[in-house]
C-alpha cells in the first residue's frame, strides 16, 4: 500500500505523534509499504532533511493554526499516487484543510485523534473550549464525521472524548500505540547522558521527560520533589524537554524559592543515546500528568526496564497498575507526594521486581511493532 501522512509539523520536538508516526513508517517499509508525509512546515525546515521517508512541507501563512490554501491544493493534486491516508491530530490546518484536499479527492483517510478531544482541555480553559466548539461545527467535526473512523490509542481516550462537543458524529475505533526498542549500547548511552548533565555524576536521579505544558503538572513534581529532598540527600530530579510554552523561569523559581534549585537539572530536549542513557540509568521516571491519552515516553521508559510513576489521568494507568510496572495515584499534590514516598519506600527486591515487570508490560503492551500491526489492520480495512 502506498500510505499519506497529513500532519502539522515533523519537528521531533512537537511530541509523540511524530515519533510515533516515524516508528510506524519505519516499519510499514520494512513491510513492504511506501508513506510520505505532507506538513505545514517551511520546505527549507532543517529536520526535514534527517527524516527517512519522503516528507512534503508546504509552508504556512499563519504561524499558530497554520493556515495555507497550498495543503488542500496539494492533497487533491497527488491523492492519486496513495491508497490510504491517515490525518493526525485536530485544531490544526493540516486536519482541516488536509480533510478538505482528502473528501475533494475521494482518498478515503482515518483521524488519529491524538487526545486532542479530552474534557480536561474544556474544564481547564473554558473560554477556549467555546471557540473549539464553534470551529468543530464548522469544519473540524466534518473532517471526523467523514472518515472512515476516528482513531484512539485508550478505551479511555475514546469515552471521554464523547463528551467533548455537540454535533457531527463519527466512527471510533482504538488502536494500540508504542515505541521502538531502545537500541544497544547500555554503557555508551549512560555515558551520552552523563555528558550532558556531569554533576550528576555518582548520584542517583528522578526523571521525567517530555515537553513542558502547563497539563504535564511540572510544577505538582518540583513541590513534591521539595519534600522528598529533605528526607533523600543523595537524590537528585532532571526535568528533560523542550520548553515551547515558556514555562522553564517559572518551573525553575519554585525551584529556587523551595531550596532545592542545585538539586533540580534542565537539560533541555534529549535525544538518541542521550535520551536512552537518562532512561536507563534513573531511579524512575515520573510523568505527574493532568491529561495524557498515552504519553509516549512511559513506553520508553518501560522499554529501558526503568519503572513509572504516573497519575491517573494518564489514559495507559490501568495497564501500568495491573502489569506491577509502576505506581499510579492522582494529580495533586497529595498524589505526587504520594508517588514518590511509596516508592522510594519500597524495599530494594520489589523495586528489583517493578524493573522487570517494567521490560515485561512494554514487551506485552506498548511496542512498536505491535502499534504498526494494528494501524496497518485499520488502513487495510479502510482502503477497502
Amino acid at each position: 500500500m502506498r500510505i499519506l501522512h497529513i500532519i502539522a509539523s515533523a519537528d521531533p520536538r512537537t511530541g509523540g505523534p511524530i515519533e510515533g508516526l516515524r516508528l510506524a513508517a519505519d516499519l510499514m517499509a520494512e513491510w513492504g509499504h511506501g508513506t510520505e508525509i505532507v506538513t505545514l512546515d517551511a520546505p527549507e525546515a532543517a529536520f526535514l532533511r534527517h527524516w527517512p521517508h519522503q516528507v512534503h512541507g508546504v509552508g504556512r501563512w499563519v504561524k499558530r493554526y497554520g493556515y495555507t490554501p497550498a495543503l488542500a491544493k496539494w492533497v487533491a493534486r497527488h491523492a492519486a499516487r496513495f491508497d490510504v491516508a491517515v490525518v493526525h491530530g485536530l485544531w490544526n490546518h493540516a486536519s482541516v484543510g488536509g480533510g478538505q484536499g482528502l473528501r475533494r479527492s475521494g482518498l478515503p483517510y482515518l483521524v488519529f485523534a491524538h487526545g486532542m478531544m479530552d474534557p480536561w482541555f474544556r474544564q481547564t480553559y473554558p473560554l477556549k473550549h467555546l471557540a473549539k466548539q464553534a470551529f468543530w461545527t464548522l469544519w473540524q467535526g466534518r473532517v471526523l464525521r467523514e472518515a472512515r473512523a476516528v482513531l484512539f490509542t485508550t478505551e479511555t481516550e475514546m469515552r471521554r472524548a464523547r463528551h467533548s462537543f455537540v454535533g457531527h458524529g463519527y466512527r471510533e475505533e482504538t488502536v494500540a500505540f508504542g515505541s521502538g526498542q531502545p537500541p544497544a549500547g547500555d554503557a555508551e548511552q549512560r555515558a551520552a547522558f552523563g555528558a550532558v548533565l556531569p554533576a550528576l555524576a555518582g548520584r542517583r536521579y528522578l526523571l521525567f521527560l517530555g515537553r513542558l505544558h502547563p497539563k504535564k503538572g511540572c510544577d505538582l513534581l518540583i513541590e513534591a520533589f521539595a519534600g522528598t529532598a529533605r528526607t533523600h540527600p543523595h537524590l537528585d530530579l532532571v526535568i528533560a524537554g523542550p520548553d515551547q510554552a515558556g514555562l522553564k523561569a517559572r518551573l525553575a523559581g519554585l525551584a529556587e524559592r523551595a531550596g532545592i534549585a542545585p538539586r533540580v537539572h534542565w537539560p533541555g530536549m534529549l535525544t538518541g543515546a542521550a535520551k536512552w542513557g537518562a532512561f536507563r540509568g534513573a531511579e524512575v521516571f515520573i510523568l505527574p500528568s493532568h491529561q495524557e491519552n498515552f504519553a509516549i515516553a512511559v513506553a520508553e521508559a518501560l522499554s529501558c526496564s526503568c519503572p513509572v510513576l504516573i497519575t491517573d489521568k494518564v489514559n495507559i494507568w490501568r495497564i501500568v497498575e495491573r502489569a506491577g510496572a509502576g505506581l499510579v495515584r492522582a494529580d495533586s499534590l497529595a498524589g505526587v507526594r504520594a508517588l514518590l514516598a511509596a516508592y522510594l519506600d519500597l524495599p530494594e527486591a520489589q523495586r528489583a521486581g517493578m524493573r522487570l515487570a517494567a521490560r515485561t508490560a512494554f514487551e506485552t503492551h506498548f511496542s512498536a511493532e505491535r502499534a504498526a500491526a494494528d494501524l496497518l489492520m485499520h488502513l487495510e480495512e479502510a482502503a477497502r
